[in-house]
């Protein structure tokens, strides 16, 4: 069968193998493709893999020959969920992938905003430490994690494994999630404005749904303590990007550390790029090579198994 991969630049910027993938069928890979040039490149194709390439309504009408999609990620929004299944089309996402990865970012966030190591190396290496009259100096506030609240957002297992190191920090751990979830050791389950209002930092770990859709907003921006400081690992839309700016620039919130917009690339007057406390990181938390390993190893497994007859990880049912 013919296999397309219509944007693997990101996955796979050349420190990886696509050889496994190769292994199940003729294999063209292509860095990016455009909306114009989706339909072409995948028209003669029976397996098309695609991580952020949009592949609506539109465009798999425009693909007779497809049989399966492979989603190079967990999030599917990308793909027209109902029309592939009208079309008897699997859709297979790659879930769990990352969690580990994400965890270290959200949490790299949060000592860059409790700890500002790089500012404080950056001014070190400008000669601010050699023109000290005293043996140490500090440019930011400097806060201790233990004793801290962090209240999750989402408690799957990103949420889990942030519960985890919190609690490794000596941090009080508040959690919010809408589905059951079994008790766990130095978690307290909260109602979510409880969750903003007592927590010193907030961290979401929840998908994006029409429920969640700017979750962060207003209401609950002034609800949050001036010191909290609010952590994005997830989706960008979780966040009213303005509401946010706002409180920032109004000192109504202590910071902000985002790896996710909206908008992605951003435009350039997106409020966040210059907002006041506000570190944005370029949607990389999955993004590293163990990672994005695995990633490509369960692509080629749900391919591998969709070949067998015994398609996996299908989210159209």
């Amino acid at each position: 069968m013919q296999i397309v991969v219509l944007d693997g630049y990101t996955l796979n910027p050349g420190d990886l193998s696509w050889a496994a993938l190769e292994a199940l069928g003729p294999l063209t890979v292509y860095d990016r493709s455009s909306p114009e040039e989706t339909a072409t490149r995948a028209a003669a194709a029976e397996i098309v893999l695609t991580n952020k390439t949009v592949l609506s309504r539109e465009i798999l009408l425009r693909l007779p020959q497809l049989r399966y999609i492979g989603v190079l990620a967990t999030g599917y929004n990308i793909v027209d969920i109902a029309a592939a299944r009208e079309r008897n089309v699997p859709v297979s996402n790659v879930p769990d992938y990352g969690a580990s990865s994400v965890v270290q970012m959200a949490f790299a966030h949060l000592l860059n905003l409790v700890q500002h190591a790089a500012d404080h190396a950056r001014s070190v290496a400008a000669g601010g430490w050699s023109r000290c009259p005293d043996f140490c100096y500090w440019e930011f506030p400097l806060h201790e994690l233990a004793g801290l609240t962090m209240g999750i957002v989402g408690f799957g297992r990103i949420g889990r494994g942030a519960a985890t190191v919190a609690r490794a920090f000596g941090m009080n751990v508040l959690v919010h999630d809408v589905s059951p979830r079994e008790p766990a050791e130095g978690v307290r389950f909260v109602g979510l404005d409880e969750l903003f209002r007592e927590s010193d930092v907030v961290s979401l770990h929840c998908p994006l749904t029409p429920a969640t859709e700017k979750l962060v907003n207003h209401k609950r921006l002034a609800m949050m303590k001036r010191s909290a400081f609010l952590i994005n690992t997830a989706r960008g839309p979780l966040v009213d990007e303005a509401a946010l700016a706002e409180a920032l620039g109004a000192g109504r919130l202590a910071g902000a550390g985002l790896d996710v917009l909206s908008v992605e690339p951003p435009p350039i007057d997106n409020p966040l790029l210059s907002a006041k406390n506000c570190y944005v990181t370029p949607h990389i938390a999955w993004a590293t090579r163990a990672a994005r390993q695995r990633l490509l190893d369960m692509a080629v497994a749900n391919v591998r198994a969709f070949l067998d007859g015994r398609p996996q990880n299908v989210v159209n049912r």
